[in-house]
């Protein structure tokens, strides 16, 4: 079974975990809803890919651990294409989630999914206690209203937006607490993941900047334009769509450079160059000089 497999497995189960009865109808189907099918699945393949790199990726904790980093990022999709933020109409190349239902089973499949992420990481038995706490403590602070998603997504309320720390929080916390959490459920230091994690952020909203402008709807599955429609800063406006591609490439090039050292750090690089390619348009090659 494959990384993919395997995440999509523990999703499934998770998912089941908190659909039983006497859960309400439209709820369970909410929360189905927001998870299945899935998009790439690129923040739990980070946890398991640090994981990969730093030891051994096939404990309960990993696979937890990537099970609540996707909740958590689905949590924060519902959030963002409500009407009050986006007001977006599909995404995953499907209605948004309140289109289908409506803004009160969105905000209520927002609050279970974040809830059940961390319930999946403390329910986890046989493992270091403290390597535990120390994932929910790290978790509630990459979601958390300082620098956390709630933050970033707090920004686009702002009537000026301090571009660096919006992005930090909306974009790169999540990825730092993928690199941290692969690294936490290993029993490694998380401290030198977190620059990774946070790079890999910059790189993926440089990438997502990219795809706004020069992707297809189609193939994103979720509208573009979308930062010209709501006012919102973007690379591509800023520095041109050639520069904005030569400015993804340095900084794919400043995630490898920051991979902490570990026996299987090839491993790990060989992943980010692979998912940095898929995010981009088909006729951008990355690799390009």
């Amino acid at each position: 079974m494959d990384v993919s497999q395997q995440i999509e497995k523990a999703l499934h189960f998770a998912v089941n975990e908190i659909t039983v009865a006497p859960s309400p109808a439209s709820l369970v189907s909410a929360l189905n809803y927001a998870m299945f099918p899935g998009g790439a699945r690129v923040r739990p393949k980070l946890v398991m890919a640090v994981a990969q790199a730093c030891g051994e990726a096939s404990s309960a904790l990993v696979r937890e651990s990537a099970v609540a980093i996707e909740m958590l990022h689905c949590a924060s999709l519902i959030q963002d294409d409500l009407a009050c933020f986006d007001d977006a109409s599909c995404r995953r190349g499907k209605p948004c989630l309140h289109t289908v239902f409506d803004d009160r089973l969105a905000i209520l499949a927002s609050d279970g999914l974040i809830v059940a992420a961390f319930e999946r990481i403390s329910s986890v038995q046989h493992v270091d206690a403290q390597a535990q706490l120390k994932l929910i403590g790290m978790l509630a602070h990459k979601v958390g209203a300082v620098h956390g998603i709630t933050a970033g997504q707090a920004w686009e309320c702002e009537e000026k937006i301090d571009i660096a720390a919006y992005h930090r929080a909306k974009t790169g916390a999540l990825f730092a607490a993928s690199t941290q959490a692969g690294a936490l459920a290993v029993g490694v230091d998380e401290a030198p993941w977190e620059l990774t994690g946070h790079l890999l952020g910059c790189a993926y909203q440089i990438a997502d900047d990219i795809q706004d402008v020069l992707g297809d709807s189609t193939e994103l599955g979720k509208p573009i334009n979308v930062d010209a429609t709501h006012g919102r800063p973007n690379l591509v406006h800023e520095l041109g769509a050639e520069n904005a591609i030569a400015h993804l490439r340095d900084q794919i090039d400043e995630v490898i450079a920051s991979v902490p050292h570990c026996d299987n750090a090839n491993f790990f690089i060989e992943t980010i160059r692979h998912e940095a390619q898929r995010f981009l348009p088909k006729e951008i090659a990355l690799s390009a000089a």
